[in-house]
């Protein structure tokens, strides 16, 4: 005998408040109305509103304040935001990266370690040596890009470019495999400019050559 899950009906109504708080029915930080205003909204009791609340605090959604109220604190759950990535077209991830990768590579260029520069090193050296396969090829490039982003010591970009890495790493492959070239000494160069700006400490030229770097990517992808 086959069953029919049923959603619980807590997590319905939690479905329902983050689609109208998706759709900006809240501001960012503005206060929720209450539970005896939501209850009759979703048709359910106060006590299933309440759990709907507490699911959305847990997945970052709304905090609960003392004596104030409930809040908005964020326009989506991250784990939506991981889907949202999962579902990008590569030039939109790409123009994304440079949002990211532009300002840590001028980061990492002020902030590195001594230790993260030799990192950085290793995985240059990685990088160069396994250019025959795209898989390793991909998978080195974002290895080195990754140490950039950890050299920045900002914990929220490297996040940022974590959530960005599978998405990316499948449209690289699928590009560069329709393209027929990959690893060229031309490309590996500007790695190498890159790694010299940020151990010479310039963060203007670290950024300009990431930045020029990622443009180029986006410039050779077909037109939509």
């Amino acid at each position: 005998m086959i069953t029919v899950r049923r959603e619980p009906l807590a997590e319905q109504a939690a479905e329902l408040l983050l689609e109208r708080i998706r759709s900006c029915e809240w501001a960012l930080g503005e206060k929720l109305p209450g539970e005896t205003t939501l209850a009759p909204q979703l048709g359910v009791g106060r006590s299933t509103i309440r759990e709907a609340i507490r699911q959305l605090a847990g997945r970052g959604v709304l905090a609960t304040r003392q004596g104030a109220g409930v809040f908005v604190i964020a326009l989506d759950a991250p784990g939506d935001w991981t889907q949202k990535v999962g579902r990008a077209d590569i030039r939109a991830v790409i123009e994304a990266r440079g949002a990211i990768e532009v300002e840590a590579a001028a980061l990492a260029a002020a902030r590195r370690s001594p230790a993260e520069l030799r990192a950085l090193k290793r995985a240059l050296e990685a990088r160069e040596a396994r250019r025959e396969r795209i898989e390793e090829h991909v998978d080195t490039d974002a290895a080195f890009h990754r140490a950039i982003v950890a050299a920045a010591h900002n914990p929220i970009l490297l996040e940022m470019f974590d959530s960005f890495t599978p998405r990316s790493r499948e449209a690289m492959i699928a590009m560069l495999r329709r393209r027929g070239d990959h690893g060229s000494d031309a490309d590996h160069a500007t790695h190498h400019r890159l790694y010299d700006a940020i151990a010479a400490g310039d963060p203007a030229v670290a950024a300009a050559i990431t930045r020029d770097h990622l443009a180029s990517l986006a410039a050779g992808l077909p037109l939509a």
